[in-house]
């Protein structure tokens, strides 16, 4: 009987091993996102935020996946009191794009043909730092490299932006950064 029961064990080992290098496969690889204004984990500096001019901090990646063919960039606040707050949404940043610079504009499409989705302030573009008295709050900027630009239109919501992106991702990126009043 213990011979059966190793020989049954062997054919589920394999399946198991191969299960599991494929959900390994799917994930995807990831790619270093920088900013000049504040280091991962730093506080964002106070013109970044509703309390000073509330630009958006200059953001910078290298080494996109071959393949790539757009990014997104969505900035969010897991702590606010609500429930996570969603301070950014831009997508089809073009293929050759590595940064996108301080302020960037609040336009629904950019000139370099990227757009801008709905944030949780219900206007297009950064909406910067804004958190209630008391301990900081992480604020997640998340990049996504992508094999095929959305089929979006501007105004698009956080969730539409990761719904149309599923299955497309090649490489992702994430810069956090602190800020408390």
């Amino acid at each position: 009987m213990k011979a059966k029961k190793e020989y049954l064990a062997w054919p589920l080992a394999a399946l198991v091993a191969m299960a599991g290098a494929a959900i390994a496969a799917e994930k995807p690889a990831r790619i270093e996102m920088k900013s000049p204004a504040f280091q991962n984990g730093g506080e964002i500096p106070h013109k970044h935020t509703c309390d000073g001019a509330d630009v958006s901090p200059p953001l910078a990646w290298q080494s996109a996946p071959a393949g790539a063919k757009a990014f997104a960039v969505v900035l969010d606040d897991p702590d606010a009191p609500g429930g996570t707050w969603v301070h950014w949404v831009i997508y089809d940043l073009p293929a050759n794009a590595k940064e996108l610079q301080e302020g960037t504009g609040s336009g629904e499409t950019l000139a370099n043909g990227a757009k801008q989705g709905l944030n949780d302030f219900r206007k297009t573009g950064y909406g910067g730092p804004c958190p209630p008295p008391g301990a900081p709050h992480r604020y997640f900027f998340k990049l996504y490299a992508l094999d095929a630009p959305t089929s979006l239109k501007p105004r698009a919501t956080k969730q539409q932006l990761l719904d149309a992106i599923k299955g497309h991702v090649l490489a992702e990126g994430e810069l956090v950064g602190r800020y408390g009043r």
